[in-house]
């Protein structure tokens, strides 16, 4: 051990006649830590909240479509499917058609989305059938029921079934709104639907405004033959779903439009990019609160030690030494602090949602109410790329700290410090 840093570990210790220096020294050591706790469980649940967003996101639709520029039906569709199955990355593709209607059920009407999609390929494209709390996606197909008599399938989100009040079995009807001609006039098109299930995505949007129907029976609905809106795509690798989707454009090239889930909900995830990256910045303020505290505690040692200082330069220590004595008590005051906020960030974390139940139970209040949220629990995800920029920002901002205090101390002369002795 260099002497350097048996100094440095004395003036840090307990054994000071000035205890009040090393209760600032505690203190320092605490506001790191409680800075460094605070920025990993934030930026944990952050992560968390963001992962969960995608996945709710991700519940109802795929991970990259693939329409016309001007949003013209698709005519052969099973060439654009094999174009992207031939793709690296991509795992399973299948058409959809989308379009809006009515739906209307004991005098109630909703204006809502309807899906087309085909109940054998998209279960391999997207979650729905895991987001399913009633029915199956077989059940879009007719069935000949006592109640149905045979009407094709509807499945709806939960939102939409409670706000038209339907269950499973009930027949509702559904209303396009560009009508047909015919030789008496203009008549809407009508077609009444069995309710065949109710999905959740957890995504009030979702729904609420979303509803599936077989492929074929969208098809003689809107009237498109043998025609489709566009091609849902699922990637082996989520997080590759931007550079896979460019190489399929380029495949497809014009008339295709190509667009991966993060550039349909681009202005949703920047959002909660910049409110991390806010937070993060944020909360690195506990951690510059505690360095003001480590730059006073030096300052105070080093003229409470002026003596001894004075003493080691008359012996011969050099400035560098007398700064690296100093400098040292500042990096290690930011490693210790910064190795007990990461104990207790990494402990807080994983038992988030225990604390937040007993905080509920003990003060009787609900922190996240479900029907505002939409969340079941609070969720949490360690990031340890974000957790490593944490402790790099902790240890240098604490290092920093202590540079003055320590070239202040390596400036002063002996004589001033012994004029007195």
């Amino acid at each position: 051990m260099s002497y350097e840093l048996f100094i440095c570990l004395r003036h840090l210790g307990v054994r000071n006649r000035q205890k009040f220096i090393s209760l600032n020294t505690w203190i320092s050591i605490g506001g790191v830590a409680l800075g460094v706790l605070a920025l990993i469980v934030v930026i944990a649940v952050m992560s968390g909240f963001s992962k969960d967003l995608r996945d709710k996101i991700l519940g109802a639709t795929s991970h990259i479509i693939v329409t016309h520029v001007d949003r013209a039906p698709i005519k052969d569709y099973n060439q654009v499917i094999e174009t992207a199955l031939s793709t690296e990355g991509i795992e399973a593709a299948a058409p959809f058609i989308m379009s809006q209607v009515m739906l209307t059920y004991n005098g109630r009407v909703s204006g809502i989305v309807m899906r087309g999609v085909d109940p054998e390929q998209e279960a391999k494209v997207s979650d729905l059938e895991k987001n399913l709390i009633s029915g199956a996606l077989a059940d879009l197909a007719p069935a000949k029921t006592k109640d149905s008599e045979g009407r094709d399938g509807l499945i709806l989100g939960k939102e939409l079934a409670n706000r038209l009040g339907v269950s499973t079995g009930d027949v509702v009807s559904m209303v396009s709104p560009a009508p047909r001609i015919t030789p008496v006039g203009l008549i809407p098109k009508m077609k009444f639907l069995r309710v065949a299930g109710i999905f959740e995505s957890g995504m009030y949007e979702y729904d609420s405004n979303l509803g599936f129907i077989a492929l074929a029976s969208a098809q003689k609905f809107f009237a498109m033959r043998d025609h489709v809106t566009g091609i849902e795509i699922r990637v082996k690798n989520l997080e590759q779903a931007g550079e896979i989707a460019q190489r399929l454009q380029k495949k497809l090239a014009f008339p295709f439009y190509v667009r991966d889930w993060m550039r349909m909900n681009k202005n949703l995830f920047s959002a909660l990019k910049l409110e991390k990256i806010v937070m993060f910045i944020i909360l690195i303020l506990i951690i510059l609160v505690a360095a003001f505290n480590i730059i006073s505690t030096l300052f105070m040692i080093v003229m409470e030690k002026s003596k001894e200082i004075a003493v080691l330069k008359s012996m011969g220590a050099s400035k560098t030494s007398i700064m690296k004595i100093f400098s040292l008590q500042g990096l290690i005051i930011g490693l210790v602090g910064t190795f007990l906020g990461c104990i207790g960030g990494f402990t807080i974390v994983p038992n988030l949602n225990e604390i937040v139940g007993f905080i509920e139970s003990a003060f009787g209040i609900t922190a996240f109410p479900s029907d505002i949220y939409f969340l079941d629990k609070l969720p949490s995800e360690i990031q340890y790329t974000d957790s490593a920029l944490i402790v790099i920002f902790s240890i240098v901002i604490c290092f920093t700290a202590s540079l003055y205090p320590a070239w202040k101390a390596s400036r002063m002369e002996p004589s001033e410090g012994l004029r007195y002795e």
